[in-house]
């Protein structure tokens, strides 16, 4: 395979992330918004169908955000702001959630949006979704009225409030959907599709295109402003570019290739903004597989991280568009330490570290051999971060492959099946911790599942610090168990995080109020609008 000549290409690279330093985001101008016109959002995401209350990922998140409306949606401070539920209460012993529904809330085909469909659908949520912590301790759903849904819990939950999000807890229509056939594979998940958000479907061309227009009777007035919504999906990001800069397309979010945003930033007919991703807070690690010798030796994964520059990868690698990660969760959360166990480039230290644990090395310089793996399809992230580290555990006498997978179900099915040594991989918090960190480190959650913990981590204290805090309400409280938690795994190293995905949203000047809110593009478009 190609061996990248990292250091030569840096030059160039480092001069332009020094130019970008001074580089500030477009402004955002408030403006009066005005209806009408037709929104043609590019995406390289290709979603299988349009039912996030089954399937995570922001491929699905988009477009069902907008065809579904959530109990309670977020601004960007991370405070929820009504939505379906006009307003709400959790209980002092957070063991209940009630939310009052809207009166005037009804769904595509015109029939009232109740708490009957609530309880549908959070119980439906609970069954079929993959994020299992995110309604766990959620036993029932009572309707003592048409428009009172109440969440009873079996003990405090104190991410129920984020898991009520867009992209989260679509609310169905049980006439619909409980039919009794399989949620997952249900026929109205793609075609003739009835929801309860601003846009109703009108075309579905898997793999193409979305085509929505405005539900007139949506609950809130006036919204949307749009008259339409275009989801144009184009794979070949190249093309996709080409399309924005002609104004083919008007909004491109998750873009993160370097030389994209660099390309963008200088074109004065486009707005770019790195707002609206905390709540996805998604980080590119490389993940360990602690069950393998001599991977199973801390000394070892630490002399690893020793020998990985990640100033060199955000800088030169990614353009200065990435911002380094040094732990589970993203600094933008607000469970966020910044107590934690860092390892600066010290090939030195990394070699005694191997030294130490009995890895000498042999006449040619070699300890020992291991793979590295990536996730196909972002090589700036992911392919030549792994080509990257290849070079650099070379230095320091651990000869690695870099192993290539045909698509995104062989990888999934290498890490599943945890075979692999090492892996490149980007996964997202999720707004709450319990939701999106939990997986990753749990030992209960060790399971033949992609996104899970893949690393066969096993602490017992970290099972106490995660499950304690799923329980706690008490922020403050809270934040000292994720503290703890933080400092533990970056200690331990299962992973050794690497960056913090630098996603942006890239829009035509015509396009007011971008989703900026915690969740971003992964919410609804009810207020974005054509100047």
């Amino acid at each position: 395979m190609h061996t990248i000549t990292f250091r030569r290409r840096a030059l160039a690279a480092l001069a332009l992330a020094g130019a970008l330093a001074g580089l500030a985001a477009t402004p955002l101008q408030a403006q009066e918004p005005q209806r009408g016109g037709t929104l043609i959002v590019g995406s390289t995401q290709v979603p299988r169908h349009l039912n996030g209350a089954v399937q995570s990922g922001i491929a699905t998140a988009m477009p069902s955000t907008q065809l579904f409306a959530s109990p309670l949606r977020f601004d960007d401070q991370w405070k929820p702001q009504p939505y379906l539920a006009e307003s709400w209460k959790l209980a002092e012993d957070g063991k209940s959630l009630t939310l009052n529904l809207r009166r005037n809330a009804v769904f595509h085909d015109g029939k009232p949006i109740t708490s009957a469909d609530v309880a549908f659908s959070i119980m439906a949520i609970k069954a079929n979704h993959p994020f299992q912590t995110m309604l766990g301790p959620v036993e029932k759903v009572d309707t003592p009225d048409p428009y009172t849904a109440i969440i009873r819990m079996n003990a405090p939950h104190p991410a129920i409030l984020l898991a009520m999000s867009p992209a989260l807890a679509p609310i169905l229509p049980k006439h619909i959907y409980g039919d009794g056939a399989d949620l997952k594979t249900h026929a109205r998940n793609s075609a003739d599709v009835v929801g309860s958000g601003p846009f109703k479907l009108t075309e579905f061309r898997a793999g193409q295109r979305i085509v929505m227009e405005r539900f007139d009777k949506f609950f809130l007035p006036g919204r949307p402003y749009l008259d339409k919504l275009v989801f144009n999906i184009v794979p070949d990001s190249s093309s996709l570019l080409l399309s924005l800069e002609r104004g083919d397309v008007q909004m491109v979010p998750y873009l993160q290739a370097s030389i994209d945003l660099k390309r963008l930033s200088t074109n004065p007919q486009i707005t770019l903004t790195g707002k609206g991703f905390e709540g996805i807070g998604s980080i590119n690690w490389l993940a360990i597989n602690t069950d393998r010798k001599p991977l199973d030796d801390v000394r070892v994964r630490k002399a690893i991280a020793h020998a990985i520059d990640k100033n060199f990868i955000t800088k030169a690698l990614m353009g200065g568009f990435a911002t380094v990660a040094d732990g589970p969760i993203v600094a933008a959360s607000p469970f966020a330490s910044a107590d934690l166990v860092r390892y600066p480039l010290d090939l030195k230290k990394s070699a005694a570290l191997l030294d130490e644990a009995g890895l000498k090395p042999a006449s040619n310089g070699e300890r020992f051999k291991i793979t590295i793996d990536y996730l196909p399809g972002t090589d700036e992230q992911q392919k030549n971060v792994a080509e990257y580290v290849r070079a650099q555990l070379k230095k320091v006498g651990i000869a690695v492959e870099v192993r290539a997978s045909a698509d995104f179900p062989a990888w999934a099915r290498r890490l599943a099946t945890h075979d692999f040594d090492l892996s490149m991989d980007i996964v997202f918090n999720w707004g709450d911790p319990v939701i999106g960190v939990h997986r990753s480190y749990l030992s209960t959650n060790i399971k033949p599942v992609v996104w899970t913990n893949t690393q066969s981590y096993r602490n017992p204290k970290v099972d106490e610090l995660l499950n304690t805090a799923s329980s706690t309400l008490d922020t403050a409280e809270r934040k000292k168990l994720y503290a703890a938690f933080q400092k533990t795994v970056t200690d331990e190293l299962p992973v050794i995080f690497i960056n913090n995905s630098p996603y942006h949203t890239a829009a035509r000047k015509n396009v007011g109020n971008l989703p900026t809110t915690i969740w971003g593009p992964a919410s609804p478009y009810d207020e974005i609008f054509l100047k």
